[in-house]
């Protein structure tokens, strides 16, 4: 691991940090209360990151070294982060929505971090013709598609249309939802440029995972929205 990658994977830390302590100040939280959520996203998206590769290591698994090498995923971080954060929210007895709070700092912490994919060489896409292609010494010397650039801009764009709708009021309570679903879609698109092992119907672990979570937080976003209407039929008639 460089020090560039260290260095830009502090940045990308920082820049998540600042960012949630800016859009958690409106919460209606104690102090303990935000500090067991941002653990809950932090363990959340650590496990999530990981899980894909521990469960395809299975001696690595049961000797525990699977959960230190490396190898990580954003996708399946995101999920486990949300699912993190309401672990949390449960076992804190909260029914508060915090979903809108993680949405933008999320987005711009990985914008950030997928620079330091780019300046390791990780993470990379297929061969290419295009212009913009860059060469990987670490991998090889082919020209390739700079995915790691192409997913930054997605996050960063990202951040700044949730900023807006957060501004504006838009998708109140979904904009995490809405970002997931996001970059699934993303995804599941940006794989075909990606040098992944295929597996049933030609397609990536990820555009499965993809085509999963999709309907997985839809079907969420719809509950969610769902809850304020029954709330508001069981009141009594005034």
């Amino acid at each position: 691991m460089s020090a560039t990658y260290t260095l830009i994977m502090i940045a990308a830390m920082t820049t998540g940090a600042v960012l949630s302590r800016r859009s958690q100040r409106s919460l209606a939280l104690s102090g303990r209360e935000k500090l067991g959520i941002c653990l809950g996203a932090f363990c959340g998206a650590m496990i999530g990151a990981k899980l894909p590769f521990v469960i395809s290591d299975p001696q690595g698994l049961l000797s525990g070294a699977a959960w230190f090498a490396d190898g990580k995923t954003i996708l399946c971080g995101l999920v486990g982060g949300y699912f993190g954060v309401e672990i949390a929210k449960w076992s804190l007895h909260l029914r508060i929505r915090t979903g809108d709070s993680f949405a933008v700092p999320v987005a711009a912490s990985i914008a950030v971090g997928r620079l330091a994919c780019f300046s390791a060489g990780c993470c990379h896409g297929t061969p290419t013709s295009l212009p913009w292609a860059v060469v990987f010494p670490v991998v090889d010397q082919l020209p390739r598609h700079p995915t790691q650039l192409y997913e930054s801009a997605f996050h960063l764009t990202a951040a700044l249309v949730l900023y807006q709708l957060g501004r504006r009021g838009l998708f109140h309570g979904q904009l995490i939802k809405l970002y997931i679903i996001a970059y699934a879609m993303y995804r599941f698109v940006s794989e075909t440029i990606r040098p992944e092992a295929r597996l049933w119907g030609n397609l990536t672990i990820y555009q499965w995972a993809a085509l999963l979570l999709i309907p997985l937080f839809a079907w969420l976003w719809a509950r969610d929205g769902a809850e304020p209407r029954d709330r508001a039929a069981r009141q009594p008639a005034t």
